[in-house]
């Protein structure tokens, strides 16, 4: 039986403490996040990672000695697979650490595919997330020779289940919500991206606001997080909006992840124990911070959907 094949594209993180410094290399080899001449992105690479791994290799320590995006995303992908049935073959594909995109086609080519669909767990499209997994893909791709269909799934931010999915499971992780500040949290972004005509600026603010429609008694604001380097990135920075929170007396905080669907360093490492520790010390009496979707039943079915959607139109 012919099936389709269907690729949960995702970042990746290290699977060990070993595993961090090959991981920066490859991120920072990647000409999608760091525009620089390519006759020296990989020396530059080279040389971030080995100052980088270091101090990221506490993080990890601190989170049990690895990223657990990789099983989670893994399940996730399990739990589509029984949605889908048995006409659907679903694989997992990282950016930067194993399973690699290469991997992935080795594993769907098992079977009889006659089309994929590629699924970015990106809620929010840009050029250095889902473009730069989509410019891989294409180049790993080629090297397999293979005439089938290529549907691709460039964002689902506004997508109504996924936005069902976000406001469940704030209510789910806390049941007094109306006691609380929201305050989401995206990953940052190099202004330079943004004024290029990248949409996720533009795509996270709408997410925003159709979760915030679900929560009209509650006063909310967005920040972003995770910056490197020196150049000018999206404002403001999550640290800096819970210290003028703490300062004008807000006693209730709830941290909301909004451009990540599992865990890894920048929601266990940054907003759990560094931004906890901030707001602690900043006489914030209740921080909570809602977990990823992960493998959220509503999650699970906004991907299913999106599959589908993506079949039909076609």
């Amino acid at each position: 039986m012919k099936k389709t094949g269907v690729i949960l594209l995702n970042m990746g993180g290290p699977d060990s403490l070993e595993a961090i410094e090959p991981f920066l290399y490859n991120l920072f080899s990647d000409h999608d996040i760091i525009q620089i001449p390519r006759i020296i992105q990989k020396p530059v690479a080279w040389l971030i990672s080995k100052t980088r791994s270091k101090s990221t290799r506490e993080y990890y320590e601190k989170m049990g000695g690895k990223s657990p995006q990789k099983e989670q995303t893994l399940e996730q992908a399990k739990e589509l697979q029984n949605l889908l049935g048995s006409r659907y073959k679903v694989v997992v594909a990282m950016r930067y650490w194993h399973p690699f995109i290469e991997e992935a086609l080795k594993e769907l080519f098992k079977e009889e595919i006659e089309k994929i669909v590629l699924l970015p767990l990106y809620p929010q499209y840009s050029t250095t997330t889902t473009g730069s997994s989509f410019n891989e893909f294409d180049r790993v791709f080629k090297r397999f020779h293979r005439d089938i269909p290529v549907i691709k799934i460039k964002d689902f931010h506004d997508y109504p289940t996924y936005i069902k999915a976000m406001v469940e499971n704030i209510k789910e992780n806390l049941p007094d919500y109306k006691d609380y500040y929201f305050l989401f949290s995206a990953h940052s972004l190099p202004v330079k991206v943004i004024q290029k005509g990248d949409p996720y600026q533009k795509q996270t603010e709408k997410t925003v606001e159709l979760i915030m429609q679900h929560f009209p008694e509650n006063p909310y604001s967005l920040a972003y997080q995770s910056k490197i380097g020196p150049v000018k990135w999206l404002e403001p920075m999550t640290d800096q909006m819970i210290e003028k929170l703490a300062k004008e007396g807000i006693k209730k905080l709830a941290v909301i992840p909004v451009s990540f669907v599992s865990e890894h360093s920048e929601t266990l490492y940054e907003l759990d124990i560094q931004y906890g520790k901030l707001a602690k010390d900043l006489g914030i009496q209740s921080y909570k911070r809602i977990p990823t979707l992960k493998s959220h039943p509503l999650f699970i079915q906004t991907l299913k959907e999106l599959v589908l959607k993506a079949e039909k139109e076609a």
